[in-house]
């Protein structure tokens, strides 16, 4: 199949917001304000820096590499590149991995989107208790989960259709200025909150000594991988997309520049926020940090349910933007390696998907 037929990207900024989209996910919102935390605050990002920079930005380069040379997806890159062996089962892993995250990805998108409505109609209360209640009585109601995971998945699905240019493209040219606008306008409001000087000072003070031992190195390799989509298969897949003359170093460092941007920035609205309710425990992370700590912030304050319905528009988002490369890898090997159309492999991947997505939603 040749370039024309599979689709490239129209510009350099498609391809980059379409990069940092894929990056940028949950993880970052939850996952690495945390992880900096827990981890000596500077000093984790110092060394979470120097992960990015000298590990995995060079294996970003390579999957983006491999992508553009081979003009395959995952599979079939891997069976260019070592004909006659069985390197193509490690592209396969990365397809596989794409049906696996999504499927319980796409429940936890499905929460956020249902949040949305619940902090704009004011339903979610201010009690610690009642919180909790609610939200466990909303994630073991199956009807209800398994309705918004199929509107996300829908949503990804709708996009994917789109091909390159018209679908992943011209969204992430729309989605991830909507979520950086986002983003600064709730660290803003989190900065004027009670707590939030010790949100700050928790987030951002050094502390070498937690960075000595081998979890702390571990956290921070573990999220620099996570937080940049390395070994999934979306970036060599992107990359298959690019053009002869885009350059990838260039690129590769535009992507993980706005996707740490961003990442460090999320801290800046989690702790702020965090710090301001009475009791907060700083090492709470997931689910219960998103969906029960915050969501009590933000019914107890002036102007909350807009504040509260804005950041699950944001969390939205960021889980949409990751989705949409999680779904386009495995469609793209039925694509190139199968023959299908891109609207057969969006539905049979979606449907799948879904199947697999049921036992988390229930």
């Amino acid at each position: 199949m040749s370039m024309s037929d599979r689709g490239t990207w129209g510009s350099r900024v498609g391809f980059v917001l379409a990069g940092a989209g894929s990056a940028v996910g949950l993880g970052n919102i939850w996952g690495f304000p945390t992880r900096v935390g827990e981890n000596g605050g500077a000093a984790f990002v110092l060394v979470y820096l120097v992960c990015v920079i000298f590990i995995c930005l060079p294996i970003m380069i390579a999957e983006l590499a491999i992508g553009r040379r081979t003009q395959s997806d995952p599979v079939g890159a891997y069976a260019k590149l070592r004909p006659g062996t069985r390197w193509w089962m490690a592209g396969g892993l990365g397809v596989a991995a794409g049906f696996g995250v999504l499927s319980f990805y796409s429940v936890i998108a499905g929460w956020a989107l249902a949040y949305i409505w619940f902090s704009a109609s004011g339903a979610v209360s201010g009690d610690a208790v009642e919180s909790a209640t609610f939200f466990t009585d909303f994630t073991s109601h199956a009807p209800s989960s398994l309705f918004f995971t199929f509107v996300m998945l829908a949503a990804t699905a709708g996009i994917i259709l789109g091909g390159i240019r018209a679908g992943i493209e011209r969204v992430s040219k729309l989605l991830m200025p909507a979520l950086a606008i986002l983003l600064i306008v709730l660290a803003w409001h989190a900065s004027t909150l009670p707590g939030a000087a010790e949100g700050l000072a928790y987030y951002l003070k050094p502390d070498f000594s937690k960075m000595m031992s081998f979890g702390a190195l571990n956290a921070a390799l573990g999220q620099a991988f996570f937080s940049l989509s390395l070994g999934l298969g979306t970036m060599l897949v992107y990359g298959s997309y690019l053009t002869k003359r885009e350059g990838i170093a260039k690129s590769a460092i535009m992507v993980v520049a706005l996707d740490t941007g961003l990442a460090l920035l999320a801290g800046f609205m989690i702790f702020p926020s965090g710090f301001s309710i009475p009791g907060f425990d700083p090492t709470s992370t997931g689910p219960g940090l998103i969906f029960m700590v915050l969501p009590r912030l933000f019914a107890t304050l002036p102007g909350g349910q807009f504040f509260g319905a804005a950041f699950f528009i944001l969390l939205t988002l960021a889980a949409l933007t990751s989705a949409i490369s999680l779904l386009e890898v495995p469609v793209a090997h039925f694509i190139d390696s199968h023959g299908w159309s891109r609207k057969r492999a969006v539905l049979i991947v979606t449907t799948a998907t879904f199947a697999l997505a049921v036992p988390s939603a229930l």
